[in-house]
């Protein structure tokens, strides 16, 4: 009974190969994208030097995220290329996880006593604020939600993964979304500019950019732009919010069960692991093992290549699935409150991180 419920190896094989068929254009163009911004940047610096020159240092990231986003908004993306533009948020998580190679949680404990105190803050201010100017502007309570909790947690991943937790409609998904990742592309060009008008340190412009931007590609191209100890800061500020979805879903969900008289959720440690992002767990095992020096240094060298090449990936994905005028069809309401929220949590933070630079190495 048992063998004629099992599916053929020559069928399991196919599925395989027809799913990696499917997937190679848009694999493709994540590379030939984010392999065009390293060129770039690369050809750039070395004319610079040539010929003696002192020329802006654009960084991959931006170059690819640029090169992304004329792409998408010129010629626009066919159908066959976008299965594997959707693997973006893969090779994020995956370079999250590499990057644990970049950090011994010596340094992580350094930075977790503020951290965790700023992510406190941030997390309470942004649901509390983005909630009330979700009412005052009028919006549907559960597209507040989704604002309020994609502002505070992760962006679209918190969204999403509200999105079924809260019953919301996919078009108020799809306009949260659309507000936070358009904020997002604004704080690529701005943060930068401003940490070093202000002459921030790397770790302090790290951790703003980690708790102001709310998208974790976007939170992590805006630490790389500023620098590559920023944009690891950015990573490790951005994880501790990350880890926190779990906990905030479940609070929303049980808050409209309540609401709308659904049964409560059953097992709630079930329920926070399905919505916990693994991907912090697995930026601790990496770390951990770098720590112990499990790895020589080759071994480590080679893991933050390879983390590198994924936010390459990331990042050319980024700017190819953002489409400018299906963003301005969504509407301005929501736009308006992300906008607006997402610069009073902007300066807030950059002042909570300024106040707190004392106790910042």
């Amino acid at each position: 009974m048992a063998s004629s419920l099992a599916i053929p190896a020559s069928e399991y094989q196919g599925n395989i190969f027809k799913r990696t068929l499917q997937l190679l254009p848009g694999l493709l163009l994540l590379f030939a994208v984010g392999w065009t911004g390293k060129f770039l940047e690369q050809l750039i610096g070395h004319y610079g030097k040539a010929h003696h020159l002192t020329l802006p240092n654009i960084e991959y990231v931006l170059w690819a995220i640029l090169i992304g986003l004329v792409i998408s908004n010129t010629i626009g993306i066919p159908a066959a290329f976008r299965p594997g533009l959707a693997t973006y948020e893969f090779w994020l998580k995956a370079g999250i996880v590499l990057l644990g190679s970049r950090f011994v949680l010596g340094d992580v404990l350094k930075l977790g006593g503020v951290s965790l105190m700023l992510v406190a803050i941030e997390i309470t201010v942004s649901l509390l604020f983005m909630t009330a100017l979700g009412k005052a502007f009028g919006l549907s309570p559960k597209l507040t939600d989704l604002l309020a909790i994609g502002s505070s947690i992760c962006g679209v991943s918190a969204i999403i993964a509200a999105q079924g937790a809260i019953d919301a409609d996919e078009e108020e998904s799809s306009y949260a979304i659309a507000a936070i990742l358009s904020l997002g592309a604004v704080a690529l060009f701005t943060f930068p500019l401003i940490g070093h008008a202000l002459g921030m340190s790397d770790t302090s412009y790290g951790i703003w950019a980690g708790l102001g931007v709310d998208n974790t590609a976007e939170a992590t191209a805006a630490g790389a732009l500023f620098s590559d100890t920023a944009g690891k800061v950015a990573v490790l500020a951005k994880t501790a919010r990350n880890a926190m979805i779990g906990f905030v879903v479940l609070g929303y969900a049980l808050h409209w069960a309540r609401k709308q008289h659904h049964p409560e959720i059953a097992n709630k440690a079930a329920f926070l692991w399905q919505k916990f992002p693994k991907f912090v767990l697995g930026f601790l095992l990496i770390s951990g093992l770098a720590t112990v020096r499990v790895f020589n240094p080759v071994q480590l060298s080679s893991l933050a290549n390879l983390s590198r090449w994924a936010f390459l990936l990331t990042f050319a994905g980024v700017g190819l699935r953002t489409n400018i005028s299906e963003l301005r069809k969504q509407g301005v309401r929501p736009f308006l409150v992300g906008a607006v929220g997402e610069l009073i949590i902007a300066g807030l933070t950059l002042v909570l991180v300024l106040g707190s630079s004392r106790f910042i190495r």
